[in-house]
């Protein structure tokens, strides 16, 4: 059995305990116990290049998995790290593909931060890591808050792009052609973090061209698979009404319009991408046969 530090005490938990073990001052390690048997060990190691930050880290023998001890004798840790040793934030990295482990974390009231590529390197080869924290000002384990603040940032999100679908009094379409890449494509953006698509669309429509708008109806909704390094997105395409004096006067954002340009669908075709000319023709005819908003995949109609 390892050496019990003798400035430390035994932590007691439901049904098992966790017994200090010496070493290095900043290194807080334990035995986990059950019946004076052996069932693992779990370690926290206060970072010296950060401020009131320590890495955890656990293990549990084979024999006593499946019991939700890993997440109990991790839970009990961190809350000695905040309650005795006044640390504010604990965090771990987990080899994304050891979900069990995972599951611990967030039982223990970790939280995913994001995913570290090529953390390290096993006999499979380099391996990603998740990284998980916890703050001493998190919610509880258990809680409805904790609960919910862990489906929010490990469920998977989407890129959304809303775009404006402006029309002349022809029939044509403005388009810009961009500084940044080749083809030409609607006037809009990406929407950001807490911004409606609606908000985004107008915002981009003033910082962009320099002009006021409005929203008639939302077109198209088009689902955007992975292209080109890109992971898949969801496009909103409004229909907007722009005053032709002001698109005339338009102020254009130097670092990425270099020009905009009433199309009409030849031109649009020549100049723009597939998916763009696709998506603009189904919400156009959407549009003048009333039917509401085009759902679309990749600018297509939906094979239901």
């Amino acid at each position: 059995m390892p050496d019990v530090a003798p400035d430390q005490s035994i932590l007691s938990g439901d049904g098992f305990v966790l017994r200090p073990r010496t070493g290095a001052p900043s290194v807080h390690g334990f035995t986990v116990e059950i019946d004076g048997r052996e069932a693992g060990s779990v370690e926290l190691q206060v970072c010296d290049h950060r401020v009131s930050t320590a890495h955890v880290c656990w293990q549990i023998a084979s024999d006593f998995r499946g019991r939700g001890l890993g997440h109990r004798a991790l839970q009990l840790l961190v809350e000695h790290a905040f309650d005795t040793l006044g640390l504010r934030r604990v965090e771990t990295y987990v080899d994304r593909r050891h979900r069990h482990a995972i599951r611990s974390a967030a039982r223990a009231g970790l939280r995913k931060e994001g995913v570290v590529r090529d953390y390290a390197e096993d006999a499979d080869g380099w391996y990603d890591a998740v990284l998980l924290s916890r703050l001493a000002t998190d919610a509880l384990p258990s809680t409805r808050e904790a609960f919910t603040a862990w489906l929010n940032s490990s469920l998977p999100t989407k890129r959304a792009i809303a775009q404006a679908l402006i029309r002349d009094a022809d029939g044509r379409v403005l388009a810009c052609e961009l500084v940044y890449k080749k083809p030409w494509d609607l006037p809009g953006g990406v929407v950001d973090p807490f911004e409606s698509p609606a908000a985004a669309v107008l915002r981009e429509l003033s910082e962009e061209l320099g002009v006021s708008a409005r929203i008639r109806s939302l077109a198209a909704v088009s689902w955007l698979p992975s292209w080109r390094g890109w992971d898949d997105a969801t496009l909103f395409l409004f229909d907007v009404e722009a005053d032709p004096a002001a698109l005339a006067r338009a102020t254009l954002q130097p670092r990425e319009i270099r020009a905009i340009h009433w199309c009409d669908e030849e031109q649009l075709a020549d100049h723009a991408a597939d998916y763009t000319v696709r998506v603009v023709r189904e919400a156009i005819a959407a549009l003048d046969a009333g039917t509401g908003t085009a759902y679309l995949e990749d600018g297509r109609p939906a094979d239901w």
